[in-house]
């Protein structure tokens, strides 16, 4: 039952920027696929996912601060009998009692006592409490799951699967804007309680990719391209989250120039799709014996690093 916010090492002022920040950190730094052989990093990113869960959820983290909810979820005092302001009986000035903190808890803690006696008529308290009114039976505990997604579905928001504790598995429509550590919830997917059932809270985990590299809704990409392809010009192949175009190169390009396939990255939150920046690699032939007699015989009056003073 720990705090969340000491969890996230975050106070309990924190903002919900301040929050996610601190989770996307200890997230990076706890995730099982950088501590394969530490186990305890492993349970430590469990409980800052769930702390991440119930601070992020508005509403839970109000009951929380509130103290109707533990770290993990659960209602506290489940029968008013916790102290402070949870509903219990507290000695009162006129010599009998004071019903402190809600009076809709009295018909609660009746009914948990005496199996709802109050509440039908017959019986020592069918006149007494019959009145007060049922506080809703809560929900059970949301269940928290982690979701890797390739980086090339992320980017094309291709449907994901994802299998629940109990065996079934539901396709998932990722949601514009994805990134690591966006959350997507699936009511009523989560544990059982007397009030129903909880939720699924679905985190996205975005696999890095081999060649691919995310810049906001921006994919960067340094594309190799041989000497005769730069000095002459060339359409190539490159690849896309999409599948391969072809992309026109330039008379005379160099080792750095950046060429833009718009409508190729990520989708935006709001509407549009980033783009795919293609850096140019000239990659030159090793042990090329025409090559080194061509350079041999040429003389290049230029100064490449002239612009560096030097």
């Amino acid at each position: 039952m720990a705090d969340p916010y000491a969890t996230l090492g975050v106070a309990r002022g924190a903002t919900e920027a301040d929050i996610k920040k601190a989770y996307r950190k200890l997230a990076k730094e706890l995730h099982p696929d950088r501590n394969k052989d530490n186990p305890k990093a492993s349970e430590k990113f469990s409980l800052v996912t769930a702390a991440y869960d119930l601070l992020s959820d508005k509403d839970k983290r109000a009951r929380f601060d509130r103290g109707e909810i533990d770290g993990d979820g659960n209602p506290t005092a489940p029968f008013g009998f916790g102290g402070g302001q949870q509903g219990g009986f507290r000695p009162g000035s006129a010599g009998g009692f004071d019903f402190g903190g809600e009076a809709n808890d009295l018909g609660d803690i009746f009914e948990g006592l005496f199996g709802g006696a109050g509440r039908r008529g017959g019986g020592g308290f069918s006149g007494g409490f019959g009145g007060f009114g049922r506080r809703p039976a809560a929900k059970g505990a949301n269940v928290a799951y982690r979701l890797a997604v390739a980086f090339e579905d992320a980017a094309k928001l291709a449907p994901q699967r994802i299998t629940l504790r109990d065996g079934k598995t539901i396709d998932l429509k990722l949601p514009a804007g994805v990134e690591t550590g966006t959350q997507m919830r699936l009511a009523g997917k989560g544990e059982e309680g007397p009030g129903g059932f909880g939720d699924a809270i679905v985190t996205i985990e975005i696999q890095p990719h081999r060649f691919y590299e995310r810049a906001g809704d921006d994919i960067r990409l340094d594309l190799p391209v041989s000497l005769s392809e730069a000095v002459l010009g060339a359409e190539v192949r490159v690849p896309t989250p999409d599948g391969a175009v072809m992309l026109k190169v330039p008379k005379g390009s160099t080792s750095g120039k950046v060429l833009r396939l718009k409508g190729r990255g990520f989708h935006k939150k709001g509407s549009g799709r980033g783009d795919l920046l293609v850096t140019l690699m000239v990659d030159l032939p090793v042990d090329d014996d025409a090559l080194v007699e061509f350079v041999q015989g040429w003389q290049d009056k230029g100064n490449p690093r002239g612009r560096m003073g030097v």
